[in-house]
């Protein structure tokens, strides 16, 4: 009996602690109950004209105690996991409730801040607060301490008034800098080896059917959130991503559905607040794109100095040209997942946009365990393999100097050094498994109608005509006499018989150096550029014989003054079209997008090749006009995707325009010999592979070698 009544006893010595606990949580509950019932009465009052006083303290009060009860809830221990998360989402529902109020009247915002100036009112009101849920308030301190000056802005960054409504809503909704310790270092038996190079150089050696694509998931279901269905390759992605993978180079060929699978692959990894870096002419697709998939999550578009973006909104989407005056706050924002798309825009790391892309991923990594960072490309080679550095480097995959620790890893895990045969292979794919996916139309999405290329020659009889093949002419005299003033000043033990092939090289090229920083003169480029506009006129004749036969067209053209004279020729063939050009606004070219899209009596879209070539979907055509030729086939192929992608019905043919017996037809060839980059290092194709940065170089060693064989 004694034992069970000092059972009972020991029973109620240990039940009054926790009776007690519980007492203190349901003051707590009545403490946000009270904030969030107060912080409505403000935001109703704001919504209805300028705060009154009385207003104004309410608003201080609710910042003063939400700041004090959020870090009462984080410092408290005997608060389990879960409850500590279910209290701390309440309270930042009435921080975004706060921080939006604030932004209707400036003279709020001020309030918001730490070191603001708390009147007696405001105190004596938040102590009646407190004890009106049974909590003795703790007195205030008199004297807060000096606040540390704010650091200066630079000169070219702005700091939108949505995003200092957010900033000052901290700590409350402070962003999650909850980055993982970096763990001791281990020995290494790669130390001391150059690795980037091999790395690279395993790509190239690519070959056999080594496909680049790492390891997927089968996915457990095709339906989105937004009640779409997905392809199932692109549901495997957002399988990897919800079983933790972080990093992805997804670089499918243009037309799969990239966007789908990141904004996804976001849902998946909860990667909010995610920033979306991407080309000016898809910014405002990307935003209906995100509300077609996700359309439970708000996205903004920042424009100019992003006077109209909503800070508050899951995913902001930027454009790289105005990335340099936003790159400060938004790399302290604390973005959880960053998407930059056309990654190949980054692939020269001494130019701004990459710098820029490069400093917010360091930023990201640096604060944020584990975020998820994906770059999206259908052509991540263009020039050579080099070209992956920047966007591995985006990916946290490697640094200047070499692989970082998860790279590094892998490769001592092989137990291989460059010296063995095998290392390369194996390489290979410690990078592949990172996270590179890459799939072919052909292999994942074999109904989509085949595409093909189909040349046109057209002949130049007119003035342009035979103007343009004498400048060819001259410019090929003035290529011969550098190459014979060159050889005259060699030694005669230098003398090479024949045609010195390595020289006709070096003058191409010291030709090409003067053509791209001086416009005095006949070069490669203006003679393109006057190519261009001879065939603006057949080439738009073309295009509406399509029209009128086939269909919709989608005609591009790399100059302003072709597309000019193309709407010019479609203007008096009576022939209605949309321009999709560089130089409009986000609002205008959607505009035009949506008009060639829906309106059936819109046949052409005349698009310009760098503008429009990238993330467009115009699958209504099937018959896609090349007025001028890119210098790259990489970008000749973006701009035929934007036609040959999923949704396309109908099988597509490109008709590249080319200008006979010109050196035009010679870029042609050339462009076509360089196609084998990507398909050789991603999809295992044994082409050989080369750079298809020269192709200008090229073209103008054809012409001088032309030149040397007739004259001899």
């Amino acid at each position: 009996m004694a034992r069970r009544g000092q059972s009972k006893a020991g029973t109620r010595r240990t039940a009054a602690p926790r009776n007690q606990r519980r007492v203190r949580d349901r003051d707590r509950d009545d403490v946000v109950s009270v904030l969030a019932r107060t912080v409505r009465e403000v935001e109703a009052a704001a919504e209805r004209g300028p705060v009154s006083p009385s207003v104004r303290a309410k608003f201080q009060v609710v910042a003063l105690m939400l700041r004090e009860e959020h870090a009462r809830v984080r410092a408290d221990e005997s608060l389990s996991e879960a409850r500590r998360a279910e209290r701390l989402k309440r309270l930042d529902g009435i921080a975004t409730i706060l921080a939006k109020t604030a932004v209707r009247d400036p003279a709020l915002l001020g309030l918001l801040s730490e070191d603001a100036v708390v009147p007696d009112a405001v105190r004596s009101r938040k102590q009646e607060l407190l004890r009106a849920v049974g909590i003795e308030p703790v007195p205030d301190e008199v004297a807060p301490p000096e606040p540390a000056p704010a650091p200066a802005v630079p000169e070219n960054r702005v700091v939108p008034q949505s995003v200092i409504s957010r900033q000052l809503a901290n700590p409350f909704l402070a962003p999650d800098f909850s980055a993982p310790r970096p763990s001791a270092p281990r020995p290494r038996r790669l130390a001391g080896w150059e690795l980037l190079g091999p790395l690279l150089s395993s790509f190239e050696r690519a070959s056999g059917g080594a496909s680049a694509c790492m390891t997927l998931p089968a996915p457990s279901s095709l339906r989105a959130p937004g009640g779409l269905e997905l392809m199932p390759h692109q549901a495997e992605v957002v399988a990897a991503a919800a079983s933790g993978h972080r990093t992805f180079l997804l670089a499918d060929e243009p037309g799969l559905g990239k966007t789908a699978q990141a904004l996804l692959a976001a849902e998946a990894a909860d990667a909010y607040p995610l920033l979306v870096v991407v080309p000016n002419v898809v910014k405002t697709n990307w935003a209906r794109e995100a509300g077609r998939w996700t359309p439970h999550r708000a996205a903004t578009v920042i424009h100019g100095n992003g006077e109209t973006i909503d800070a508050f909104a899951d995913i902001v989407v930027v454009n790289y040209e105005v990335l340099d005056r936003h790159v400060g706050w938004i790399g302290d924002f604390g973005f959880r997942g960053m998407v930059v798309d056309e990654a190949h825009f980054i692939k020269n790391k001494t130019s701004q946009r990459s710098q820029h892309v490069l400093e917010l991923s360091e930023r990201i990594r640096a604060r944020t365990g584990r975020p998820l960072l994906m770059a999206l490309t259908g052509t991540p080679l263009i020039n050579d393999i080099e070209d992956f550095r920047a966007i591995w480097q985006f990916l946290g995959w490697i640094d200047e100097s070499g692989p970082l620790a998860e790279l590094t890893d892998a490769l001592e895990e092989t137990g291989l050094t460059p010296a063995d045969p095998g290392f390369y292979p194996a390489a290979r794919r410690s990078v592949v498994d990172l996270g590179i996916v890459r799939r072919r139309k052909v292999d994942v999405a074999a109904d989509i109608p085949a595409r093909r290329i189909a040349d046109l020659p057209v002949e130049l009889d007119d003035k342009a005509g035979r103007s343009i093949r004498a400048a060819e002419r001259e410019l090929a005299r003035r290529l011969v006499k550098r190459y014979e003033s060159a050889l005259a000043a060699r030694e005669s033990h230098d003398v090479v018989e024949g045609i010195d092939h390595d020289l006709v090289r070096r003058v191409a090229r010291w030709e090409l150096k003067e053509a791209s920083t001086t416009q005095d003169g006949e070069n490669v480029f203006s003679m393109m550029r006057r190519i261009g506009r001879a065939k603006a006129g057949p080439a738009a004749d073309y295009a509406a014989q399509l029209a009128r036969s086939a269909g919709k067209v989608v005609f591009f053209a790399k100059h302003v003054d072709v597309m000019d004279a193309a709407e010019e020729t479609f203007t008096k063939l009576g022939i209605r079209f949309s321009s999709i050009r560089g130089d409009q606004t986000p609002a205008t070219r959607q505009k035009h997008v949506d008009a060639f899209v829906n309106d059936p009596d819109v046949a052409v879209a005349v698009c310009s090749l760098t503008a429009a070539g990238v993330g467009l979907n115009l699958q209504v055509a099937s018959n896609v006009v090349l007025a001028e030729l890119s210098w790259t086939d990489a970008e000749q192929t973006q701009a035929i995707d934007r036609s040959h992608r999923i949704g396309q019905t109908e099988p597509v043919t490109a008709w590249r325009i080319i200008a006979a017996q010109t050196i035009d037809a010679r870029v042609a060839e050339l462009i076509d010999s360089k196609a084998g980059l990507a398909a050789r290092a991603l999809d295992g194709s044994g082409d050989e592979i080369s750079s298809s940065a020269d192709v200008q170089h090229e073209a103008l060693v054809a012409l001088l070698t032309d030149a040397l064989t007739t004259s001899s």
